[in-house]
Order: C-alpha cells, then structure tokens, then sequence
C-alpha cells in the first residue's frame, strides 16, 4: 500500500498525469480501495506473450472481483450505502471487461504502477542530489508540454479565425446572390411603363452600386482573413516541425541508443508510455491543422479569389502532409528486439508498435507485419530506395503477424512469439572476416491507411544488427561483434558501419558494462583491473591506467589476433572469465572473495610478505575460464604455490567453496579475511545418514605435496576421490613435504597438473558403487590411494 500512499501525495503536472492513467478500463476508486490487495499481487510474474500464463491471469481477475465484492458488502450506514452500489458496480464491470481477456487486466494493471512508480520517482528525485539529472530530464519535458500548449491554443486560434472566415464567406455568397438577383430585375424592366421603369431602375442601380462596392470590400477583407490564416497555419507548422524533431530525432532517437546500449548490458531503455503520449498529441495537432488546412482550401474552391492564397494553401498541405508521414514512419518501432546472436532452427521472439496507431486509428483495420531477414548490403540498398523488394538472406518461419490493439493501455502492437530462422544465405566474405562478424538484421514492414484511406503509408523499420550462427560453439565470438557495435555504432549511421578503432577509454566502458551485467554483479570492473586488462591487451607493464587513455585498440586487437604469446584473442579471454563467475562464482565476486584480475608475478608481489595460509584466487593466464589459487606458505623448496587453473567442468564436480573448505592449510583470503568466514556459508552439507544401506562417498580436494602424517586416521569415515586424502588442520611442522619424489601433478612452472588424475578418481568412485564382493582383486587400486567408506551392505 506504501505506493498508492505516495502517490496519493504527487502534485500538479505529476498529479494530472497519475489521473489520466485511470478511467473506465480501470477506475481510480478500485485503486484506492483494494490498494494493499494490488501491491501484493505476482502481476511482472506473468509472461504476457505466453498463453499457458492465461490461468493466472484469470486467478487474479477473479481474485480482484471477490475483493470487490467483498469491501463492497462491508459497507454500511449512510455513507456507505452509495459506495457499496459503486463498488458492486465496478465488479461487474471489471468481469465484463476482462472476462474474455484476463491478459489485459494484466497488462493494464502493470502499466499503471510502472508509471505510478516513476512518478513517485521522479518527484522524490527532484529534491535530492541524484535528482539532478532527473531535474534536467524534466525541465526538458516541461518545455515539450508548454509547447505542446502553445499548440494547442494556436490551433485553436486558427480553428476560430477558420470559423469567422467561413462565416463571412458564406454571408459574401448570400450578398453576391443578392447582386445576381438584382441583375436579374434588370431584364424583368422592360415590362414596366417608362415613368415606373426609370424610377425603379434608379433605385436597383442605386443599390446595385452600393451592394457592389460592399462585396469588393468584403473580396478583399476575405482574401486577406485566408493569407493570414495561410500565414498562421504556416507559423503552427514551424512551431509543429520543432516539436517533432525534438521528439522523434531527440527523445526517440536516445530511447533507441538505451535499447542498443541495453543490449551490452547497460540499464533498461525504460518504457515507451511517455513518448507514445507526446506522439500521439503530435498525432492529434497534426491531424487537426491538416483538417483545418482542407477545409480553407474548399471554401478557396468554393468562391475563387484571384490572389496568393491557392499557392500558400497548396505549399502548407504538402508541408503537413511530410510531417505526418515523417511521424507515422518514424513511430513504427521495435519495441523488443530479436536476440542479436540469432541461431538457426532456435525459436525467438519480437515485438513492433506503431506509437500514434490508437490515435490514427489504425486498429479500426489492424494491419498486418511481415518480418524478413536481409543482409548488411540489402540493408544499405533499402535506405537507398533502391529497388530491394522481395529480397532477402534467409527464411523465417512465422515471420507475419496481425497488429493488435490494447484498450487499457491504447498501444497497437504485433508481437511475434514463434519465429524461426529455418535457413540462411551468406555474402561472400571479405579477407579474414569470419562467419561470426557477417552482420543481418531484421526487416519489419506493413502498409495502412488513415483518415478513410486519404492517405495511405507503407511503414518499414530494422532491426539492431544480428550475426548469425548454426553452432553454439560460435557464440563467444558473435556477441564480440554484437557488443561491439552495440558500444561504437554512431547515430544516422550507413548499415552497419562502425569505427575499426576505438580509444581504450571507450573499450573500458563497454566492457565494464557487459562484465556487470553478465555477472549480475554491482561490483564492476575497478581502476585496478582496468590496468590489469590494457597490460594484457597491449603487452605492457605500465601500471598507470592514465598512460593508456590516448592508445587505440583496434577490432582485430579485439578479437581477430592471437594475445602475443597466447592462443586466444583478448575478448575470449575475457568472455571466458565471465562465463566461469555467471555460472559459478557470482556470489564469491560479489563477495569480493575473488580478486581475479592480477598475474602471477602480482600475486606473488602481494602475497610474499603475509602469513602462512594466505590465498588469493586469480583468472589463469593459460586457461580460458580458469581460475587459480595463489597461496603462501614456508618450505624448504619455495614460499609461494599456484594451483593449475580449476576451469568450469571442474566447478561441475565440486564447487570452489567445498574445494577450499577442503584444504585446511588455506586459512586467510587475501588480504587477511578468515577463509570460513568468506566461504562457510557455501560449503555443501555433509549428509551423514545413510542412504539405503549405503554411505554415501565423498569427492573431496587434496594437494599431494600437501597431504598431512594424519590424514589416514583423519579421514577414515570418507572416501576421497578427486585427487588423493585430504589432510586434516594441523601446523606447519606436521606437514610432509618429498622433494625427494618428484609427482606428476607438478607441471614445469611448479603448477599442480588436477587433470592427470581425473580418470583415475571417476574410475575409483565407480568401483566404490559395486557391492564390495564383486570387485576384481586386480583392479584394486594401490594401498593408501583412498580409504573405502564403510557402511552396512545389503
């Protein structure tokens, strides 16, 4: 309820725009009424373009007229007794409204709280600090609604000097009627006796003169009440031509750039509700100037005047007529984009609305979309006006879909919820251009009328830019070109032109963006890492984020050329490390349990002066995707160990927390964190009950060079299967150290080879699952490799 209260409390503009969101579909009183029962409710919970979500729909209609129906009988007395009739009212007809449309009732509700919420915002915002853009946003948007007056009232004037010039005209016409009727009792003289003819032709000349000099001023007045109209509807189109163009080439053109910027992974481009409202006024001040400019030209057709008016009149409808095409195209938008990494034979999904269709009313004859899939070169061709019909790069199933308009809401849209790419045809490809960076998009198209067919539009629009795959192998390197012409694509652009180098500032922005959004993390990328990515992208070793702020990085950098030294580009490096925190160790980043972006020499630079059992966790050089431990702890050989990188399929097996929780010698995360104060809260619980007789195994991480003189009767109730026993916490003096014997596991750079031994640990757990007698003796691994679990056997 903490919502209606707050806005119950909005004022002024705000207040009036919180109104106008109520009224039939949905009455303000049962807002006010069932405020708590509405705030509660699963409504963003429903997928509007799923059917099976109908149900639900329909439970929370049903849900919403019993609480009518039952505040409605809770009131008594007096005052009660009205509101009781009113509230039982509005149930019925809610029902009826909804009743065959549940989805609407959804799609109404969320609406008026979306923007119930954003005026809250916007009015909360106004008085603190962080409103200060918001004030910005809002002093613009109070300059669009006082023009947006200013029109109106123009358009008044010039419906009222319209008025008056109809009205003199028609009583012009009266007059010079009266002056042919005159003329006509001339000839009717002749009849008449010489002394009756001269008196009565004395006095019709008399008049005639008199009527004849009337309607030569009158000429002249009406001439001029039609230039000045001319010239005040010619001022209004001005005025109008402004105000679009800060709508549709301004406001429009950001909400697309926060729909492409989206995309990376930047905020929400917010909803359309605003500039639907401000298009749909364009709509009706566009419309009425035009009616007003028809109607001037037949009263011109009516009585024709020698003068400039017919020009003027002619050069103004063929300026209202542009401006209205341009609206009417313009407003043919995608309000939710095809996925940009599109693969073939994959359902997917999108959605067009036309902004001013409710208020043309197009819906009267929904029209229908088609959707087809072209190429960077058809693309270029169509915004040629070259001749592309019927052309396109690929099949797409389900690709026409009827406009449908929702009453609540006033949006006509066509949503298309099944589509497939069945095939696709490539262009033949440009030196070491791969499949992955060929660029499509989608084609949108439809044709309809207004104003009973007086004019008749054929509205197209594309698509963000989609590359194409077949393989989900493919994916890493398609969202490389998707993010990077999401981040660098330049307004009014030829498709689907982009810069081949970027400042490395710019780069550093797109990707934080898209590391927090993929992580789902706050935390984003600080000056630390940054400087740790541009040592890696441009091989360097300066520290100072600064002295890379005027370097170039170029798309083949990105993600054509090897790193030097490495068999990977920068951005699957990069990608990889995303993928293992998304699917793994989200919480551990936000945590700030994992510092990540730091090398071995940094590691060993940050950890060489801390205390035994202090640990860091780094993404690995050699692995993408890989992350490793760096800790520090005294022996005879060395003071600094690295692990071999645990990769994804690892973290499959056993999850980072229970892999740290298992060696007892890692105590502190870097700085000087508690390990199980970071982690505990991820360990896995040990089920400790038996299971159908059987005790369940364990898999559990050890270090070989590691494993402590008590680990046997340490670990006697489990069976370790990953690698070899876990030691048990005990100092350093009870660890066993055999430089003597060199052990597989160990790489050439000191690193501890995990993978040699994997084979060896499954092929153990499956023996574990036999019955104990009908294990082969021979395959029997050696004594001391694992301890069998014991429990009670069927």
């Amino acid at each position: 309820m903490a919502g209606w209260i707050q806005a119950q409390q909005l004022q002024g503009d705000a207040l009036r725009q919180m109104q106008v969101l109520y009224g039939q579909h949905f009455p303000i009183e049962v807002r006010h009424y069932l405020a708590q029962w509405i705030e509660s409710q699963p409504w963003d919970a429903i997928d509007l373009d799923n059917p099976q979500d109908r149900a639900q729909a329909t439970q929370l209609l049903e849900g919403l007229v019993q609480e009518l129906q039952k505040k409605a009988e809770h009131q008594v007395g007096e005052d009660g007794f009205l509101l009781k009739i009113k509230l039982g009212h509005y149930a019925t007809q809610l029902q009826n409204t909804y009743d065959r449309c549940p989805m609407e009732l959804v799609r109404c509700i969320r609406h008026i709280l979306y923007n119930e919420q954003r005026l809250v915002r916007e009015a909360n915002n106004g008085s603190s600090p962080a409103g200060i853009l918001v004030d910005a946003m809002s002093q613009k948007h109070l300059q669009i609604n006082q023009t947006f007056e200013e029109l109106r009232l123009v358009t008044q004037d010039t419906e009222n000097e319209l008025k008056k010039l109809q009205q003199t005209q028609e009583y012009f016409i009266i007059q010079y009627q009266e002056s042919l009727r005159i003329q006509a009792q001339f000839a009717g003289l002749a009849q008449l006796n010489p002394q009756e003819r001269l008196s009565r032709e004395t006095a019709l000349q008399q008049k005639q003169v008199s009527l004849e000099a009337w309607l030569q001023r009158e000429a002249q007045t009406l001439q001029q009440y039609r230039v000045e109209l001319a010239e005040k509807h010619q001022k209004t189109l001005q005025l109008l031509r402004k105000q679009q163009t800060i709508i549709l080439d301004d406001e429009l053109i950001q909400w697309k750039r926060r729909q492409q910027l989206a995309g990376n992974g930047g905020p929400p481009e917010g909803s359309l509700d605003v500039l639907q409202s401000w298009c749909e006024k364009l709509a009706e001040i566009i419309w009425q100037n035009r009616q007003q400019i028809r109607r001037a030209e037949h009263l011109c057709q009516q009585l024709p005047i020698p003068g400039p008016v017919e020009e003027m009149l002619a050069e103004v409808n063929a300026t209202i007529t542009d401006i209205i095409s341009a609206l009417v195209t313009s407003t043919f938008i995608i309000e939710k984009q095809p996925p940009q990494v599109l693969k073939t034979q994959t359902k997917f999904a999108a959605t067009v609305r036309l902004l001013v269709g409710g208020k043309l009313n197009v819906h009267m004859n929904p029209p229908q979309v088609k959707a087809t899939i072209i190429s960077e070169q058809q693309a270029k061709s169509l915004l040629k006006n070259e001749n592309t019909r019927n052309e396109c790069s690929g099949e797409i199933l389900n690709n026409c879909c009827v406009m449908e308009y929702h009453q609540a809401t006033g949006t006509l849209s066509a949503h298309f919820r099944n589509m497939s790419l069945k095939r696709i045809k490539r262009a033949d490809r440009r030196g070491a251009e791969s499949v992955t960076e060929e660029k499509f998009t989608v084609l949108f198209e439809s044709q309809f009328s207004v104003g009973s067919n007086e004019l008749v539009f054929q509205v197209k629009t594309l698509s963000l830019p989609v590359v194409v795959i077949v393989h989900g192998s493919q994916d890493h390197n398609a969202t490389a070109t998707v993010l990077w012409d999401n981040a660098f694509a330049e307004p009014g652009r030829v498709p689907f032109a982009v810069p081949d180098k970027v400042l490395w500032p710019q780069l550093c922005e797109a990707l934080n963006m898209k590391f927090k959004a993929e992580v789902q993390s706050n935390r984003g990328l600080t000056k630390e890492n940054l400087v740790f990515l541009a040592q890696k992208l441009f091989n360097s070793s300066t520290s100072h984020l600064e002295d890379y702020n005027g370097m170039s990085v170029s798309w083949s950098q990105f993600n054509r050329e090897n790193l030097p030294g490495w068999n990977y580009t920068f951005w699957q490096w990069f990608d990889g490390v995303m993928e293992v925190l998304k699917k793994h160790h989200k919480p551990h980043w936000n945590d700030g349990a994992i510092l990540g972006f730091v090398n071995k020499q940094q590691a060993h630079d940050l950890l060489i002066n801390k205390p035994d059992g202090t640990f860091l966790l780094r993404f690995s050089d050699s692995e993408i995707g890989g992350i490793t431990i760096a800790w520090k702890f005294d022996s005879p050989d060395r003071n600094l160990w690295n692990l071999k990188p645990f990769t994804t399929r690892d973290f499959s097996i056993r999850s980072l927390a229970d892999r740290l929780g298992d060696l007892s010698y890692l105590i502190y995360v870097f700085p000087d964190r508690p390990k199980d104060e970071v982690f505990s809260k991820y360990y896995t619980p040990v089920l400790a009950k038996a299971v159908d007789g059987y005790v369940k195994p364990q898999i559990k991480q050890v270090v070989p060079e590691f494993v402590s003189v008590s680990a046997d009767s340490a670990g006697a109730s489990a069976t370790y299967m990953d690698q070899a026993p876990s030691p048990a916490v005990c100092p350093q003096a009870h660890y066993n150290m055999y430089p003597q014997n060199p052990d597989p596991v160990l790489d050439q750079d000191g690193e501890f080879d995990l993978d040699e031994t994997m084979d060896v640990a499954r092929h153990v757990e499956e023996l574990l699952r036999r019955p104990m007698d009908s294990l082969d003796p021979r395959l029997s691994p050696p004594a001391g490799l694992f301890t069998a679990a014991r429990g009670s056997l069927s």
